[in-house]
């Protein structure tokens, strides 16, 4: 396996420590196929996604957001682990890292054998009700959108990132969104929609679990988005080291003690065979 002197700085960085809390973001999973949302610069690659409030008070772009989700969601699910999930499980099964928290709500880590995984932003497999709470497989409620929806299985679009559709339609009059089952209300992908806030516990738990680990290490993401961006500044007033390794720009790039540019999943394969292999 070629190696360069990135590589090299990497593992001779990470070698120093026993306990690392990694931080990972879209760029772990686009060799799965899963689109990320932004550049190398940090921008918006496409329209900015669906906040939680228009979700739930837009009948019409939610109509819209459930359309386009049909279309997406069965490549999302069958999407596979690549290489830099399958570099951290070896990780994990070294005993260096204590702690992955993932800003993606695909799954792969888990998928890949992590044991261990927080998921930061919720996950896409799971729908529940706004009221009264009644969980379902996003399988499940994909059968009864196809039920109430014949039509919507002829559709065809381009994937986009978080088992979202390139789809535009112009009339979605005729789209019926299956209620909850229990209680006839809004039911709601279990992930935390753009806009929203990750809950109290999770961020406490996670906050936790950095300041007692030695590194925080940044794989994949541009940080853009401050439910991932404040790990950095925690761990930068507390003059912990940041490690970041990510194809571009990220919003933590100033406070990181060494950034590595490049192909996430193949620096990951190779920090995990030099660690290893020391």
């Amino acid at each position: 396996m070629n190696t360069d002197d990135d590589d090299h700085r990497l593992a001779e960085c990470l070698s120093r420590y026993s306990r690392l809390f990694v931080l990972t973001g879209a760029g772990c999973s686009t060799a799965s196929g899963l689109g990320d949302y932004r550049d190398e610069a940090g921008q918006w690659k496409r329209k900015q996604p669906i906040t939680g409030q228009t979700f739930i008070g837009d009948e019409l772009a939610r109509k819209r957001y459930w359309a386009r989700s049909f279309v997406g969601w069965p490549s999302f699910s069958k999407a596979q682990p690549g290489p830099a999930h399958k570099a951290l499980q070896q990780l994990e099964e070294q005993n260096l890292i204590v702690t992955l928290v993932t800003q993606n709500v695909d799954q792969l880590h888990q998928k890949a054998g992590h044991k261990s995984v927080v998921d930061l932003h919720g996950r896409l497999s799971t729908v529940s009700c706004i009221n009264c709470g009644f969980q379902q497989s996003r399988d499940d409620y994909q059968e009864h959108l196809y039920t109430a929806n014949h039509w919507l299985s002829s559709l065809d679009a381009d994937y986009a990132p978080d088992g979202d559709a390139d789809l535009e339609i112009d009339d979605l009059s005729r789209l019926v969104v299956p209620p909850c089952p229990a209680c006839d209300d809004l039911m709601k992908p279990d992930v935390v929609f753009f806009g929203e806030n990750v809950g109290k516990s999770t961020v406490a738990e996670c906050m936790d679990n950095l300041r007692s680990s030695d590194v925080l290490v940044v794989v994949g993401s541009s940080l853009m988005v401050y439910s991932g961006f404040r790990f950095c500044r925690d761990a930068q007033r507390r003059d912990q080291p940041i490690v970041i390794v990510n194809n571009g720009t990220t919003r933590a790039d100033e406070l990181a003690h060494l950034k590595i540019e490049g192909d996430c999943g193949q620096r990951l394969q190779r920090l995990s065979e030099a660690l290893q292999n020391s």
